[in-house]
């Protein structure tokens, strides 16, 4: 291997007319698609959430903004925690990385935890269910479909924070890791950000819910 050669492998792949490497340009990508695919379950449900329907309560007449609200703070929170572990790994402070990978998900976590006690409640409590009507279907797909992204980078995050336990720490090879797993989850963090203010409050019905 010459000198050259070894030194692109160091710096991993960069696409030629874009100077990102390969993995990132991709992550982008699939983080573009991805924020088409929640635009449009987000419109659906506010085409439906307009509309009045005989059968069972519509999610905006049951939110119960407070605690939602508590796990919004919760959530943004492990974006927090996120920044501050890429820079200590940065850094080269192995210990604090792992630290604030296990917080982030941690506190995506209890972000689950509290959506799982919402849809519980939505539907043990107040009987509003996926066959419902065509808004409670519409809310639940979007939200449900949320959840499986924050459950996926929670993995993706403790995948990290195991790897580094192993290993003793990521090396530099492996930091290019901790970035897309940042993307990701700063991504998933942005999402919820804009169905909170556009799916919670501006559809709640005022005096309803908890």
């Amino acid at each position: 291997m010459t000198a050259a050669s070894h030194e692109v492998s160091e710096h991993h792949d960069e696409h030629e007319s874009t100077g990102v490497e390969n993995r990132k340009l991709a992550m982008w990508a699939f983080l573009s698609s991805e924020f088409l695919f929640f635009g449009a379950l987000i419109t659906n449900y506010l085409l439906y959430s307009s509309r009045t329907f005989e059968q069972g309560p519509t999610p905006a007449e049951i939110y119960d903004i407070p605690f939602t609200s508590v796990s919004s703070f919760v959530l943004l929170m492990s974006s927090l925690t996120m920044v501050l572990a890429h820079n200590a790994l940065s850094r080269g402070d192995q210990g604090a990385t792992r630290t604030w990978l296990l917080a982030t998900a941690m506190l995506g976590s209890v972000f689950l935890a509290g959506q799982v006690f919402e849809f519980t409640e939505f539907i043990t409590v107040q009987g509003m269910t996926m066959q419902t009507n065509p808004a409670a279907s519409a809310f639940f797909v979007l939200t449900g479909f949320h959840g499986t992204h924050v459950a996926i980078g929670v993995i993706m995050l403790l995948s990290l924070f195991g790897l580094s336990k192993r290993m003793g720490g990521l090396t530099d090879k492996r930091f290019l890791n901790l970035e897309l797993v940042g993307l990701y989850w700063h991504f998933v963090d942005i999402i919820w950000i804009v169905i909170f203010t556009v799916v919670y409050l501006l559809t709640a019905v005022p005096g309803a819910g908890g």
